[in-house]
Parts: C-alpha cells; structure tokens; sequence
C-alpha cells in the first residue's frame, strides 16, 4: 500500500530534478483511478491493487518500499519512451 509518506518522499526525490517533472505528473495521473471522487477519501490516490502489482513486478514483494533511485530510473524511463513514442508516429 502506498502511503502519503511514502508519495512525500517520492515528491522530494522529484523535486530537484525540473526536467523529471512532466514525466513524474504525468505518469502519477495515470496511476490514479478513474472517478476518484466518488469514493473514499476523495483525494486522487494510486490504485492500491496496481501501485501493489507494480512493486510485485518490480521486486518480488508488495511491501517493498519503492527505492529512490529506482524510482528516477523509471522516471528517466518512462520519459525516453513517451519521446521515443512521439517521434515515432
């Protein structure tokens, strides 16, 4: 389960890197579920079922913390690929 400290920490390791920032926005907008403000707490949290399958497929354990650099390694990923994508068409 991911929790609010948890999407802080991330923050933080985004924070102090402006040309990640698109790709961090964009790619947390595609983990929140669609219609999140029809249930409770009706904040735009990830999906706990694909936030957990993602850190299966990614270490083997769904209580794994998602590790700093990982993450920005994914970040820095997930941006080569939507640009590869763009020029692509």
């Amino acid at each position: 389960m991911i929790s609010l400290r948890s999407m802080l920490q991330a923050a933080g390791v985004v924070a102090v890197r402006p040309r990640l920032w698109t790709t961090a926005i964009r790619e947390a907008v595609r983990f929140v579920p669609d219609a999140w403000w029809s249930c409770r707490p009706w904040l735009p949290l990830p999906d706990r079922e694909l936030v957990r399958w993602r850190t299966v497929a990614m270490y083997g354990c769904p209580d794994r913390r998602v590790n700093a650099d990982d993450l920005i390694r994914w970040l820095y990923w997930c941006r080569s690929e939507n640009r590869r994508r763009l020029t692509s068409m």
